[in-house]
């Protein structure tokens, strides 16, 4: 048996625990267990080689749209090998720099294996029996593949192994309408490939305000097929080097085919605590399996603390990094700070933007009522800047409470809408949280950030704002 003052499961958001850790303590004996290859998901097959790729899509797309201002640009040639080795040299240097400062520590030893727990504060990794009074479980999350038939029998391709691709597919079938569907299919697109995405809810981006999500529908939908409401009930091989893919609409029952070189698999991420055997440690889990933690991310069992992935809340990596912080404050400083999750910001890096925080408009209305909030609303086009920019149909919409004036949400889709969401955060996590710290500050003229501005110079009530945006 080995004894270590603290284990790590994950080497992803565990090292910003881990790290001051050791440097206030330079003799204590920390384990960090990772079987995939060291960072974390979003370095190694998440989000930061995603983003890699989709900044040449931005480009790809920004050029095609120079003719607008009168600027003739032609693309004579995407090299999809270039882009991809561009991504794939990135990552392996940063990963390659993590596996050198783990397994160089003095204080860490570092297992690239399988860990599973045998007893409570006990675990087994290649064939050593290990233990802690302090563990730390950052363990990521795995693919969720659904219950097709025929897919086990045709090789397809996923968030992960898209990563590795080589050769741009002519044409591409993604199943899924989320995120990681609507951001690979904008890539491919870009890159040349045919794109067409199959849907299962009726709402392509169900996560996002139904104005977003049509919005998103039908610029994505200029350069790739969106299908929605449709349920994939078969794949097979229609002939070599070919996907055949069977869909029925769910409301009419109509069926589908769709021929494709490529399939891809994006219908969500989902629990990989089994192979860890909590049950063995004391731990309880919840629906799905994802670890049970309480308001200080502990878990059932003393001391060991779940966090980022592994419990299932929010699956982004800056969620993770917050949540950390608040380990690291109840776990090692000893105090008593409860997680807060009322400004949950994302992203959706596609061409134009999303970037949302906070409540719906149906979420608050649920809440609050619908004669105490109010919903600002403003469009990219009606700014100098984005008249500039030609942003047509792009817009902010912010979502605040009537008495109070307190910001309650924010939802963006257009250029830079990951950045011009950031204003809105800020505000939501001043002491009073309300609208009045971005109205009562300047904003630049003309800059693109006047779009915040004045969506919340323009509060007006749900009916008021459905009857102004049904009208457009």
């Amino acid at each position: 048996m080995i004894d270590y003052d603290v284990i790590a499961i994950g080497s992803g958001s565990s090292m910003n625990i881990l790290e001051p850790i050791i440097e206030q303590d330079q003799s204590i004996r920390v384990a960090v267990i990772d079987k995939d290859e060291p960072g974390g998901i979003c370095l190694t097959r998440g989000c930061i080689p995603s983003k890699i790729l989709l900044y040449p899509a931005e480009m790809v797309r920004t050029i095609e749209k120079a003719h607008q201002f009168g600027i003739d640009a032609v693309i004579k040639k995407i090299s999809f090998q270039r882009v991809m080795r561009r991504m794939r040299t990135l990552i392996d240097k940063d990963i390659g720099m993590i596996r050198k400062g783990l397994s160089d520590s003095k204080n860490i030893d570092y297992y690239h294996h399988i860990a599973e727990f045998i007893a409570p504060y006990t675990l087994r990794v290649n064939g050593s029996e290990i233990t802690a009074k302090m563990i730390l479980l950052c363990t990521g999350s795995k693919i969720t593949i659904p219950p097709v038939k025929g897919l086990n029998k045709v090789r397809y391709h996923t968030s992960d192994t898209a990563l590795r691709m080589t050769k741009l597919p002519r044409s591409l079938a993604i199943v899924g309408g989320g995120y990681i569907a609507a951001e690979f299919g904008h890539f491919f697109s870009s890159m040349g490939s045919k794109v067409t995405i199959l849907g299962r809810n009726p709402q392509f981006l169900p996560e996002e305000e139904p104005e977003v999500s049509a919005l998103m529908k039908e610029e994505l939908g200029k350069n790739m097929t969106i299908i929605t409401n449709t349920s994939v009930t078969e794949v097979s091989e229609s002939e070599p080097g070919k996907k055949k893919i069977l869909a029925i609409e769910r409301e009419s029952g109509k069926k589908r085919v769709i021929i494709a070189d490529e399939l891809m698999i994006a219908v969500g991420r989902g629990s990989n605590s089994d192979i860890l055997h909590p049950e063995k440690a004391g731990i309880e889990t919840k629906r799905g399996g994802w670890i049970k933690v309480n308001q200080y991310m502990e878990t059932s069992q003393r001391n060991i603390w779940a966090f980022g992935d592994a419990i299932g809340t929010y699956l982004f990596k800056h969620v993770a990094n917050y949540e950390s912080q608040i380990v690291y404050y109840n776990a090692v400083l000893g105090k008593k700070v409860k997680v807060d999750y009322h400004t949950i910001p994302h992203a959706v890096f596609c061409y134009p933007e999303i970037g949302s925080v906070g409540m719906k408009e149906k979420e608050a209305i649920k809440k609050y009522g619908e004669d105490n909030i109010l919903i600002g609303f403003q469009k990219y086009e009606d700014t100098a800047k984005g008249e500039a920019m030609a942003s047509e149909g792009y817009f902010t919409k912010v979502i605040v409470e009537r008495g109070t004036r307190k910001i309650l949400g924010g939802h963006i889709a257009g250029p830079y809408a990951s950045i011009l969401i950031q204003e809105i955060i800020n505000a939501m996590n001043t002491a009073n949280g309300d609208r009045a710290t971005i109205t009562n500050s300047m904003h630049i003229h003309p800059a693109l950030s006047e779009v915040v501005e004045r969506a919340f110079f323009s509060l007006m009530s749900p009916h008021d704002y459905h009857r102004l945006t049904e009208a457009h």
